[in-house]
């Protein structure tokens, strides 16, 4: 959703205004889910899969939180990278190891983090916490819905944690939009959600042999094709569904508080004739309790609108665009309306006002800045987890919420397939 700089700062300062007094407005600091050094120290950490993904959790992994002792990669150039990135953090080296069930068998760790391609998920994350290992793994949570039974089944009987990687849950501006602007009811009744994810280009890349003589076959890959753009192919991959949208759905879910009951689809590869087999422009309409309804919209031919979660009631309408901007505007006060400041008085959602109060309590500020733009959700998720695992703190996603996402874009992909209205499968 593309505004005016006039609208953006009037969102900006609805959103602000929404929220000053309240103890949502708390989540819009700095702060991580908790400060300092967790009790028990450093998490001793493995992870699994170091393509772009995986570096970026590595990364951003503080060292307060988790140690990084082991990291396991079938590509050998990609076990280059984070052993670069480690050295560039001052981080100690970790170990190598190419097989995760080794890595799993020699270390002394307490938990992994997997980013492996999809189809691994499962089987992986399972292992683990049989192994008495908790879980912070990637979306989709799995492939398949026997997959997510499987994951949840063992989590709950070993007592392991197992997070997936929705890190919008760990993002303060969503967590504060849900605290302070759904929970309370701002919007009114909201009955339609539009998740947009928009993009121009074609999601290959390069195929380059990462040694002489490398042979990904060992590891399920025919050739190097299908190891470097696995994100292409349906044995490994489910798609824009699951490596973008369902981040979206799980969104959708969360400020909804249900699962989507069924969904129609269409989509195809219209665009790229490569090869590819999972489609280039995919479109949803998810069916929500209560008459409500989630359109995901997610292509690869334009980028003009990027990627946005909008949320549109009775009373007002709330835009997360980017994952660092949150925009409210009052029923009537949209893009197609004036945008002079009126005071109203009170209301459902908050009158348009600067308030330096709410901006300084947050810590951001209006004026053309994003809402927070020191914001690292990734950092918070990983750290977030591993307070969990030393103090119990709540996981801010958690399986449950991931399996919902998860089992609705399952339904997706098939509606897409069939062209048809799917239910969306249950867990029992």
């Amino acid at each position: 959703m593309n505004l005016t700089p006039e609208q953006q700062e009037l969102g900006r300062r609805n959103f602000l205004r929404a929220l000053a007094g309240t103890p949502a407005v708390a989540a819009l600091g700095a702060a991580a889910i908790v400060k300092g050094p967790v009790p028990g120290g450093p998490v001793r950490l493995g992870y699994v899969g170091l393509g772009s993904q995986g570096r970026v959790l590595l990364e951003q992994t503080d060292a307060r939180y988790g140690e990084v002792v082991a990291l396991c990669e079938i590509n050998p150039a990609q076990m280059q990278k984070a052993d670069e990135a480690l050295a560039a953090a001052g981080k100690p080296m970790a170990r190598h190891y190419e097989d995760w069930k080794e890595m799993i068998d020699k270390e002394d760790l307490e938990a992994i983090v997997i980013a492996t391609p999809l189809f691994l998920h499962a089987e992986i994350a399972v292992a683990a916490l049989e192994a008495g290992l908790h879980v912070l793994s990637e979306k989709m949570m799995a492939r398949e819905v026997e997959g997510l039974r499987r994951m949840l089944e063992t989590a709950r009987r070993t007592g392991r944690l197992l997070e997936i990687g929705y890190q919008r849950h760990y993002n303060p501006i969503f967590q504060a939009a849900y605290e302070g602007i759904i929970k309370p009811g701002l919007l009114g009744e909201v009955y339609y959600s539009r998740l947009h994810w928009h993009r121009n280009g074609s999601w290959r890349r390069e195929v380059e042999s990462p040694a002489p003589g490398y042979d990904p076959s060992p590891w399920g890959y025919p050739d190097l094709e299908h190891l470097i753009n696995w994100r292409l192919y349906w044995d490994y991959s489910l798609g824009l569904l699951a490596e973008l949208s369902s981040h979206q759905v799980a969104i959708a879910n969360w400020f909804f508080g249900a699962v989507p009951e069924a969904v129609t689809g269409y989509g195809g590869v219209f665009r790229y004739q490569d090869g590819r087999e999972v489609p280039d422009h995919v479109y949803a309409t998810f069916e929500y309790p209560r008459g409500r309804t989630a359109v995901v919209s997610s292509i690869q031919s334009n980028a003009f609108n990027t990627y946005y979660e909008g949320f549109f009631g009775t009373e007002g309408t709330l835009i997360l665009k980017g994952e660092s901007e949150a925009y409210l505007f009052d029923e009537g006060e949209g893009p197609a309306t004036s945008i002079d400041i009126t005071p109203r008085g009170a209301g459902p959602v908050g009158e348009a006002s600067a308030s330096r109060a709410a901006e300084a309590a947050g810590g951001v500020a209006s004026g053309g800045r994003t809402l927070q733009e020191r914001v690292n959700a990734y950092e918070l998720e990983v750290s977030g987890f591993c307070a969990s695992i030393r103090t119990g703190v709540p996981l801010r996603c958690g399986p449950e919420l991931a399996a919902g996402s998860a089992r609705a874009c399952l339904a997706a992909n098939e509606a897409m397939q069939k062209k048809a209205r799917v239910a969306v499968p249950a867990l029992v």
